[in-house]
């Protein structure tokens, strides 16, 4: 696992967090907060998963 997905996965959780925060409170500011990093840690997983799938294709051949 690289950095990218670690940071991505560690993104997302805080992110629903907040959004779980922002329901409980009824705080639209952070649940809207909550969403947007959750998409970017989904995001950022998403490239580390996309270079260690390349790496795995390059280290085969």
């Amino acid at each position: 696992m690289n950095q990218d997905q670690v940071k991505g996965r560690v993104e997302q959780a805080k992110g629903k967090v907040k959004e779980a925060t922002g329901k409980v409170t009824d705080d639209e500011r952070l649940k809207a907060e909550g969403r947007t990093d959750q998409i970017a840690g989904k995001t950022q997983a998403g490239y580390g998963d996309a270079k260690e799938k390349a790496k795995d294709v390059i280290d085969r051949h």
